[in-house]
């Protein structure tokens, strides 16, 4: 028992360490980890779960069974250790995007395109066995993001008679982080069990403005307004989760592997302000509440598949948004209906490494990695539903450094794709926004089978 006690002491030190590094991620990914006008409502563009070599193979990893590998994505693989080892995982992304919309006005129209790049942090984990079938899991991962920045002119009549031009602008940052720390049991050879924690906080702000830009009636005396949401984000949530072998030999494994997600009221606290000319001193609203956002129940299970060559995962994912937030839509004031949708996505993966065990030929080591992802946005824009589709690709580069350590590469080209390529706002046509992107990933898997080996010297 003292050595469960020395491990866990050692856990709680790591933690300590790591939190710091936390806020310092918070800080990154705040303002730049996305650029999509999609994320202008709730909590913003959702991330893909798991460690670089997951999403390299489209994200799957429910099911997956790896001594030398952090399960983000299922607490029951925090059992999967062996006795005195060590997984640390650290991870980067950066992101191209491209965004495309068909604007309409006068009987025509005309096609506009943005293009922003960004880089952040994707994940900071660890893994390790606390006991006998029993280990420990930690990491810290963005949950969504929010990055946007749009304007638009008045041009109608009785602004342009009265006042002048006046442009609108919308833009906001910020990002909600998870921090996640659970235990997973194998209670018996081919059964492992999990439960974590999962703590979401973060801080999102939204911006808009109306700016008169070329008064050119009046007295010349037009004043600009500024208002300012900010959504702060502090809640606690449990996951569980289940893996069951049904082939496991030296040679290869079969396993299934389930997860459940508790939903409830997130309530992020809404603070509003609303400013005239002085941003700093002319407040002309100042209103708090607590928005009836709330997160969805989720389901996940997954198939994985893997020998000494070979491995190979298929995984579902259901998300109620919808079902949890019915009543709660955004927007009308705004002229846009945006209300939440029942999600489903499907992953798949595969990866190959040739031959491990080729000492003579380094590439035949390598893993080369492909995957797909389909499904849907959790939101609807005026009625219409938004696809979301992508493929990646990846390499696992072995390192022999603390043990079977590696550098994992990954690629990802995906598609955000509306149902309607227009909808109708205040009686007039409006191009929905149809998304692609290019991510890259670069991460740092340390694994080491002695790290807890008391050393002795003469």
């Amino acid at each position: 028992m003292q050595g469960i006690y020395k491990q866990i002491f050692k856990v709680i030190i790591a933690v300590v360490l790591l939190l710091p590094m936390g806020a310092v991620a918070q800080n990154l990914t705040s303002s730049v980890n996305t650029y999509s006008p999609y994320s202008m409502y709730g909590l913003g563009e959702l991330t893909t779960p798991g460690n670089v070599a997951m999403r390299s193979m489209g994200g799957v990893g429910v099911a997956m069974l790896s001594t030398n590998m952090v399960n983000l994505l299922n607490p029951a693989g925090y059992a999967n250790m062996n006795r005195k080892s060590f997984v640390f995982d650290f991870g980067l992304d950066a992101g191209h995007y491209r965004n495309s919309q068909t604007k309409y006005g006068a009987g025509s129209s005309s096609k506009v395109e943005t293009a922003y790049n960004s880089v952040n942090i994707h994940e900071i984990a660890f893994q390790m066995p606390l006991a006998k079938s029993v280990g420990f899991g930690f990491s810290l991962t963005p949950y969504s993001n929010v990055g946007y920045n749009t304007f638009s002119n008045d041009i109608s009549s009785d602004i342009i008679g009265n006042v002048g031009r006046v442009q609108y602008r919308h833009y906001g940052d910020g990002d909600i982080t998870e921090v996640k720390a659970g235990f997973g049991w194998r209670p018996f050879t081919k059964l492992s069990l999990g439960v974590a924690a999962r703590y979401y906080w973060g801080l999102i702000s939204r911006h808009y403005s109306t700016i008169p830009t070329d008064i050119i009636t009046g007295s010349g005396e037009y004043s600009s307004t500024t208002g300012v949401d900010t959504y702060d984000v502090s809640n606690v949530k449990f996951q569980f989760g289940v893996q069951w072998h049904a082939i496991l030999n030296s040679k290869r494994a079969l396993s299934f592997g389930a997860t459940y997600d508790m939903g409830g009221d997130l309530n992020p606290d809404e603070t509003q302000y609303v400013y005239v000319d002085n941003f700093l001193t002319s407040v002309v609203r100042d209103q708090s509440e607590a928005l009836p956002l709330r997160l969805p129940q989720q389901i996940a299970a997954g198939v994985f598949y893997q020998d000494t060559k070979i491995r190979a995962g298929l995984d579902y994912v259901y998300q109620n948004w919808g079902s949890e937030n019915t009543d709660y839509i955004e927007g009308n004031g705004k002229g846009v209906r945006v209300a939440y949708t029942d999600t489903h996505t499907i992953k798949a993966g595969f990866e190959i490494r040739p031959r491990p065990t080729d000492v003579g030929n380094y590439l035949n080591r390598v893993a080369y990695r492909v995957g797909v992802r389909y499904g849907d946005y959790y939101q609807t824009f005026a009625f219409s539903t938004i696809k979301q589709y992508a493929v990646t690709a990846g390499f696992g580069f072995p390192l022999q450094l603390f043990g079977n350590s590696s550098i994992d590469v990954s690629f990802e080209w995906g598609v955000r794709d509306p149902a309607q390529s227009k909808i109708a706002i205040n009686g007039m046509e409006v191009g929905l926004v149809k998304q692609n992107y290019y991510k890259l990933g670069v991460g740092l898997s340390l694994f080491g089978n002695d790290w807890f080996k008391r050393r002795q010297f003469n």
